[in-house]
């Protein structure tokens, strides 16, 4: 049988493709998200919509091909940031907010920006946020299949 001609071939992934992709991502060995039972998660290649390093690990896959990725926190959700860690006073929380550790809250700063916290410690009349990304300083692990590659619809 002759091979297989690079023209009947599905592309490969490479910048402005809208790639479907079928994953799990674990994270100290536990499943923390998945595509399983859903749809596959689309993106545009190169428009920064996921993580830098899957994205590159990526770059050059067509549909069918699997790998497993593993990311560091720096090309992932970043590392921990200490100055994200923010002290304010309950009094800043919603009246019907009844705070607990761990508890994940989203606001807005004063000048309108939204943002997303985890209570990480409760004191008297103050409460400890961390608005780091919650996968911040994890390393990740990615189990991908591609499921689609084509070009993306123009603008």
């Amino acid at each position: 049988m002759p091979p297989v001609s690079q023209a009947l071939e599905s592309p490969a992934i490479a910048e402005s493709m809208d790639v479907a992709i079928e994953y799990t991502l674990t994270v100290d060995g536990a499943v923390v998200d998945s595509s399983e039972g859903k749809a596959p998660l689309h993106y545009i290649h190169g428009s920064g919509q996921i993580i830098p390093g899957l994205e590159q690990a990526l770059t050059g896959l067509r549909v069918g091909d699997r790998k497993e990725v593993t990311i560091n926190p720096e090309q992932g959700y970043g590392v921990v940031d200490p100055s994200a860690v923010v002290e304010i006073p309950k009094a800043q929380l919603p009246t019907d907010v009844a705070p607990t550790v761990g508890m994940a809250l989203r606001g807005q700063t004063p000048d309108g920006e939204g943002f997303a916290a985890t209570i990480k410690e409760l004191k008297a009349e103050s409460v400890v946020l961390d608005l780091n990304h919650p996968l911040a300083g994890k390393t990740l692990h990615f189990n991908v299949t591609v499921a689609d590659v084509k070009p993306a619809p123009a603008r």
